[in-house]
């Protein structure tokens, strides 16, 4: 019986429809190539625009509209006239906290062909998945604003690491690289955050003991800043909390061939709830329409999530084709060089697996 893989769209604003659309022709293609699953997309209006409408950023009942999904896919969120915290905190956050997406993972990778701004650096010398915590730490939503208006104004923000949120996320970064035989570097800053990042060193090196095989390093995140400029190779698989891969997974993005080719899965491991695969870059809405925005971000996210439904063959294959793209240079968008239009480069990409 064929296996049929349903994916909620969430375009969402700017770019977001326009490079979503190269990652359903390659999703489609791929169903097709495989004669094995089909693909039914379902498309909700969700994002900025649904906001200025309706006053709200999805649908109250939306986590119940998406739970029976085996995937979602989104687009990009942002628009003029939303705020970011509206915009964020109305339908990202809503969905990685509901589907306890606690696990971020975000490949660091150099294609042969993508642009490098590092000098001496090969394909291959970056090439690191980074773990980022996904649901709690520096970003869950606790704090407050007293005495608005006031001089005596303060604004509090309480980072929270829970024992369960910090073990395993931690956990999960150990067995992805006993699995993939990696070192494994844990980013901190427990010399300036007595509670809450050594409490992270204290169960990193807890945890630590169960493998015994894993190679593992710790780093401050300013060292880890500056390492990941002059010395990338040193990291194969990498974990930290919210705001350090959050900041981290950038500049990696910035240094393996700019925001147009990263990707992110937001992931519950357990399957209890649908996985959200996204390109990490912004809406731009300067540029929306223009035809001129790089899908190939929203491409790998595709390759994501084959993975994650253990389509790993097609996974790989989708990468490669990427890569493929980027050597060849015959059909990439202004941002990479060439002088394709955004539509061209879905086509682009099932060609190559046709060809494979």
């Amino acid at each position: 019986m064929m296996k049929q893989y349903k994916v909620a769209v969430i375009a969402g604003d700017g770019i977001g429809p326009e490079v979503l659309a190269e990652g359903i022709k390659v999703l489609e293609a791929v169903a097709r190539l495989d004669g094995k699953f089909s693909v039914e997309f379902t498309h909700f209006p969700w994002g900025c625009q649904y906001y200025l409408q309706h006053g709200k950023m999805m649908d109250e009942d939306g986590l119940e509209q998406l739970k029976g999904f085996d995937a979602i896919y989104l687009g990009a969120v942002g628009y003029p006239g939303v705020p970011d915290n509206v915009s964020l905190g109305g339908l990202l956050l809503q969905i990685r906290r509901g589907f306890d997406q606690y696990i971020n993972l975000r490949p660091v990778k150099l294609l042969q062909g993508a642009p490098c701004p590092l000098t001496g650096i090969h394909p291959g010398d970056i090439d690191m998945t980074v773990v980022r915590e996904n649901s709690e730490g520096e970003y869950a939503n606790v704090g407050a604003r007293l005495y608005p208006g006031t001089p005596q104004e303060m604004a509090l923000q309480t980072s929270v690491f829970s024992r369960k949120g910090t073990e395993r996320v931690i956990r999960y970064a150990y067995e992805l690289a006993k699995k993939e035989h990696k070192t494994l570097t844990s980013i901190s800053k427990g010399n300036a955050l007595g509670y809450s990042m050594v409490f992270w060193d204290q169960i990193f090196k807890e945890v630590g003991q169960d493998y015994p095989e894993v190679q593992t390093y710790s780093l401050l995140v300013d060292a880890a800043s500056m390492f990941f400029v002059k010395d990338p190779q040193r990291f194969q698989i990498v974990v930290a909390s919210n705001l350090f891969g959050d900041i981290l997974t950038d500049l990696g993005a910035a240094i393996a061939g700019g925001m147009g080719l990263a990707a992110g899965a937001n992931l519950n491991p357990e399957k209890k709830f649908p996985s959200m695969f996204e390109p990490i870059h912004g809406s731009a809405p300067d540029i929306a329409g223009q035809g001129i925005s790089d899908p190939l971000a929203s491409i790998w996210a595709v390759s994501q999530m084959l993975d994650d439904w253990g389509e790993t063959g097609w996974g790989q294959q989708v990468l490669q084709a990427i890569e493929t793209l980027l050597i060849e240079k015959k059909t990439l968008t202004p941002d990479l060089g060439g002088t394709a239009k955004t539509s061209d480069i879905g086509p682009a990409i099932v060609s190559l697996l046709e060809a494979r």
